[in-house]
């Protein structure tokens, strides 16, 4: 499958890019500066460009599959309005390119989420969290608005552990954890499972640690 990954060289895109190749995809990355992606693969090509240059997403979507999105926020206390800019330039692009499946990674504590998140997001989320997942409910809203077919994961608590596997997804799920967290290892490889699974199209999925 032909699949851009926004957000590459950060912390799960890095994950994300290695285990596509793995996977046997046809993977282009799209990032600011390719220097910072310390991979290299005969199926991997690198796309310089910034999310809120129309002209260099278009140039990257076109063509492709299915954009996967691990972008983040550059600011832990401010909007980030390039951001927000880059989403509705991801999301012209790939209507006018007609590519229509987008896998976007978003965060528990967003909209309803929060009341299930678990005690540290739960009560981080109107304070220190606060900016991160106002920006995430813009772009959720953005997605779920446009006619494409979104897949929007809502994850805990990112580590930097192994890949293991073990964790739980549904639209309704609740933590049982004080702080709930995974891997961006873990985190990367159910994204990538939604590649072949339609089950939460057009439907936010939260992700939690498997129950002990």
């Amino acid at each position: 499958m032909k699949i851009l990954i926004l957000g590459a060289s950060g912390a799960t895109g890095r994950h994300l890019v290695r285990q596509a190749l793995e996977q046997k995809h046809q993977v282009t990355a799209f990032l600011r500066n390719p220097a910072k992606l310390k991979v290299s693969h005969r199926a991997l090509t690198l796309e310089q460009g910034n999310v809120s240059d129309l002209v260099s997403v278009q140039r990257a979507i076109a063509g492709q599959e299915v954009v996967v999105s691990a972008l983040g926020a550059d600011h832990m206390f401010q909007l980030d309005q390039a951001l927000l800019d880059g989403m509705a330039n991801i999301i012209k692009a790939m209507q006018s390119s007609n590519v229509r499946r987008l896998v976007y990674l978003s965060t528990l504590g967003v909209s309803e989420s929060r009341n299930d998140a678990g005690f540290i997001i739960r009560n981080l989320a109107p304070t220190l969290l606060r900016t991160e997942i106002k920006g995430h409910e813009v772009r959720e809203k953005m997605i779920c608005e446009s006619d494409l077919e979104w897949q929007i994961v809502r994850a805990p608590i990112l580590t930097n552990g192994p890949l293991t596997r073990k964790y739980r997804s549904g639209e309704n799920l609740k933590s049982n954890r004080f702080a709930p967290a995974l891997s961006r290892a873990d985190i990367a490889d159910f994204m990538l499972s939604l590649l072949t699974d339609m089950r939460y199209l057009r439907q936010p999925v939260r992700l939690m640690p498997a129950l002990k």
